[in-house]
């Protein structure tokens, strides 16, 4: 094999390029795995994992520095020192915003498999069929029955804990023993199973948290601290899991600081040859040569490489002449729920910091609860006691003050929605060639927003958590509802969208590109509607599923 000449490349080496790189490598593909930031670690990498808030100059919080430097990431929580080194940096990596949208990027081995959620969550075929039924956008290219084997095959080496519940809308998976919920979330469930009579239902969160040791994997030790980086492995990630997986093959080559600027297209085989590289340190020009290209590089960024691709063939870029490259752009809106206080359990509490929430899922538009839009909506959340940082407002100073905070608070629960998005055309991104970054590149400009189907939505997010807490027993109930924007539930989709024509779609059933039959795309760009549950999990199958499809087509000598 000559030098910068692999069998497969993948772009991009977060939740998606981590297991097109272990798939490929352990199914015998000498492979490079190209990342545009820096490599981190697993443990080592993780400097303040291990750091209480008093380690912290700011005990965690933000700065006036901060604040300047970081002008989207200020928008919500990810902005705090903790784990800043684990975003962006706003000034080098700039995006132009037509209408608002939030965009949390990582740039760095792992990419955001270091700071997601780990809701783990198996989409039905309510999700799958759901454009068909409803003529929104274009058909899914397969149902459940196409990718239920794939959730199963992901789910066993990931380490998904959760109970089997024998939900229609939520299908069940190879599980690990669930979490438990507390002693409020337990009697708060049981009241909404009671009054509903099973037509909604609380349940305990599914997440990618280890609860028994799992492939050399050391359990959770409920420290919460996830978005640290997990020393123990305890959480699924690229450096805990799929990394390691396939380093152990021998057949993986990692390149961090790679910016794929464009997949090389050869116009007489109509096939991919490669991918072009910016060195982000050097800023000097390689090229790498590959049978088979997977482009997993974060939902925009991928549709980004392909924008810049054989603009000479499609001047919109390859896997543009269906029109839809860029367009149907999706997230899941969320900032609406409510919140109380609950009596009675003054003599209770709860061990350790358990890193994961409570369920309810979508009911809305499902068996005979219609409503006056379409999909639907789960939520998330929890109960918990108030600690010291409380305020006690008849005290505020002197030893009654610390007396008080000696012991907990009052208990609150509470639950926020996650709605799905639908796909619009209108909802797009393009390349705002005005605007360069640091290496000089054109940046993406974003024009999206949520629409009326949305908005009708958020309605009943807000008073379906009030009216759910009240019947549980929840007293001084509240709803509240932050900003509706795009990008806040940090699941950007769509953009590629997975098709069964060509003329209507980037991708094929196999997230193979259209245009070019040797380019697969598996990230959250290959989406072709967003459902409401956390997106990750589908994200891995369907990587697991191409990658299997792909080698098999190679053998044959059809790619």
């Amino acid at each position: 094999m000559t030098e910068n000449t692999y069998d497969a490349i993948v772009v991009g080496s977060g939740i998606s390029g981590g297991w097109a790189a272990k798939e490929l490598t352990q199914k015998g593909l000498k492979t490079l795995m190209l990342e545009r930031g820096r490599n981190i670690e697993h443990i080592k990498g993780y400097v303040n994992a291990a750091k209480d808030p008093w380690d912290f100059a700011h005990r965690g919080g933000r700065t006036q520095e901060m604040i300047t430097n970081y002008p989207v990431l200020k928008r919500d929580y990810p902005l705090n020192e903790t784990n800043l080194d684990l975003w962006v940096n706003e000034k080098e990596s700039p995006y132009t915003e037509i209408k608002r949208f939030d965009w949390f990027r990582g740039y760095h081995v792992g990419g955001r498999s270091l700071t997601w959620g780990r809701q783990s969550y198996r989409w039905s075929d309510l999700d799958f069929e759901a454009n068909a039924k409803e003529g929104v956008g274009v058909d899914w290219p397969l149902r459940y029955k196409d990718v239920a084997s794939w959730y199963s095959y992901v789910e066993k080496f990931v380490g998904v804990n959760g109970s089997r519940d024998g939900l229609p809308q939520l299908p069940d998976g190879e599980f690990l023993p669930a979490m438990e919920m507390n002693v409020v979330e337990k009697d708060v469930a049981a009241r909404i199973k009671e009054h509903y009579k099973l037509a909604r239902t609380m349940i305990m969160g599914r997440s990618a948290n280890l609860t028994v040791a799992h492939n050399d994997r050391t359990n959770c030790q409920y420290r919460n601290k996830c978005w640290l980086g997990c020393p123990f492995g305890a959480y699924f990630s690229t450096q805990s899991a799929t990394l390691p997986a396939a380093v152990a093959t021998g057949n993986l080559t990692l390149r961090p600081f790679s910016i794929v600027t464009k997949i090389l297209y050869d116009k007489d085989t109509r096939k991919a040859k490669g991918v072009e590289v910016l060195d982000a340190e050097t800023n000097q020009t390689y090229e790498f040569f590959a049978k088979v290209v997977f482009v997993c590089a974060s939902s925009l960024n991928s549709t980004w490489v392909l924008m810049n691709s054989a603009t000479d063939v499609w001047p919109e870029g390859l896997g543009s002449s269906s029109g839809e490259l860029g367009h149907n752009l999706m997230d899941h809106h969320l900032g609406v729920g409510a919140a109380g206080t609950i009596e009675g359990y003054e003599d209770k509490y709860y061990y350790g910091r358990r890193p994961n929430g409570i369920y309810i899922p979508r009911y809305q538009n499902w068996m005979n609860d219609k409503r006056d839009y379409l999909r639907g909506f789960g939520y998330q959340g929890g109960a918990s006691r108030q600690g010291w940082a409380r305020e006690v407002a008849e005290l505020n100073i002197g030893a009654d003050f610390k007396d008080a905070l000696t012991e907990p608070g009052l208990w609150k629960m509470g639950i926020g929605g996650f709605g799905e998005v639908l796909p619009h055309h209108d909802n797009k991104i393009s390349l705002d060639k005005s605007t360069k970054d640091k290496w000089g590149l054109n940046v993406l400009a974003v024009d999206a927003e949520l629409k009326e189907n949305e908005i009708k939505m958020r309605k009943d997010m807000a008073g379906d958590a009030v009216e759910m807490l009240e019947a549980a027993g929840v007293k001084e109930v509240k709803s509240y509802e932050g900003n509706g924007v795009l990008g806040r539930g940090i699941h950007e989709m769509g953009t590629a969208r997975m098709g069964r024509d060509a003329k209507t779609s980037v991708l094929n059933g196999n997230n193979q590109v259209w245009d070019c039959k040797n380019v697969f795309v598996t990230d959250g760009s290959c989406m072709t509607s967003s459902a409401c549950v956390n997106p990750s999990l589908t994200y891995m199958a369907l990587t697991a599923r191409a990658v299997d499809f792909a080698v098999k087509e190679l053998k044959k000598g059809n790619i």
